[in-house]
């Protein structure tokens, strides 16, 4: 298992598969790559060799993004040649949910564990104005990834100010009904427009007040930045809090892959990459490979430092 200079282990790798979307989400974060980087993308052989490495190394824990994964016409075999890799324990992936509706079962037989869809709005309206997309796909997904196993489905919620933090309780209604889990968000600072960013940001510390109080029981995630869920009646909901918290950062467990194949430390850096794809291609061993991730991880330092703010 690698451990950083600050003792924090590498345990979960987000890969993004690609750069590319079928949608235009204002407020994405492109998983904190830059707008003008490369195009190159990683073939299926090159994913499931660096995530073999990954989890030579004790890194047990894959998480497919992008972009939208869906889009990539190998999806299929990458998730199978990661999934019948020996020491994973866990693969999921995060996705728009416009392309579940033919893809959750043949994603489930090839070996996907769960899903995270990501859907901000149940107002057909402001879900086209926030996504350009059509919300009855993402709903009519999200259904089909439930039927198709992929368990849990959770359903991630970004929350924005004057834009839709009224519809939290109706979307809390929404996973009750469809047996999911709702993950309230907060907005990141990444790949975003200042002005954008401050009209829009909308602290959750009230909502988790409120969700308090009606909860029967609230548990803590330690292994993912002590996150809280509160397991209301028939429904559990967990709330992210991301940004300038010492303590997320200080539990945090996450090493990234950009789609031009970089190892990236840090979602909020961009000037500690390591270039991991280019040697792939010119030859190098899993042992040269393997350092690689090694100083990916030892690059890693809290972003958000207790009496440090950025």
């Amino acid at each position: 298992m690698l451990f950083d200079k600050c003792g924090r282990p590498a345990l979960n790798l987000r890969i993004s598969l690609t750069q590319q979307c079928n949608l235009n989400c204002v407020y994405c974060h492109r998983e904190g790559q830059t707008l003008g980087s490369s195009s190159t993308e990683m073939s299926t052989d090159e994913v499931v060799r660096i995530v073999k490495i990954a989890v030579s190394l004790g890194i047990s824990r894959i998480k497919l993004t992008g972009g939208e994964p869906l889009l990539r016409p190998d999806i299929l075999d990458i998730v199978k040649g990661i999934a019948e890799l020996r020491g994973l324990s866990d693969l999921s992936m995060t996705t728009n949910g416009s392309r579940l509706v033919s893809l959750a079962k043949p994603l489930r037989k090839a070996g996907l564990v769960r899903v995270n869809v990501n859907l901000p709005s149940l107002d057909e309206k402001t879900y086209s104005t926030l996504n350009n997309g059509n919300l009855r796909d993402v709903v009519a997904g999200v259904r089909a990834a439930v039927k198709a196993g992929l368990y849990p489905v959770k359903v991630n919620m970004l929350v924005l100010n004057r834009v839709n933090e009224h519809e939290i309780p109706q979307m809390i209604g929404f996973a009750r009904h469809t047996e999911t889990i709702l993950q309230l968000m907060e907005l990141e600072p990444v790949n975003l427009d200042d002005r954008f960013y401050s009209q829009h940001f909308f602290a959750l510390d009230g909502v988790e007040a409120e969700l308090k109080k009606d909860a029967v029981e609230v548990r803590t995630r330690g292994n993912m930045q002590n996150r809280r869920v509160y397991f209301l009646p028939k429904v559990k909901v967990e709330v992210v809090h991301p940004i300038e918290n010492t303590e997320f950062c200080a539990r945090c467990t996450r090493l990234r892959v950009t789609s031009d194949g970089k190892l990236k430390p840090c979602l909020m850096r961009n000037d500690n990459l390591v270039n991991v794809l280019t040697p792939l291609r010119a030859g190098a061993d899993d042992t040269e490979l393997q350092q690689l991730f090694v100083t990916a991880v030892t690059r890693r330092a809290p972003y958000y430092e207790p009496l440090k703010r950025k």
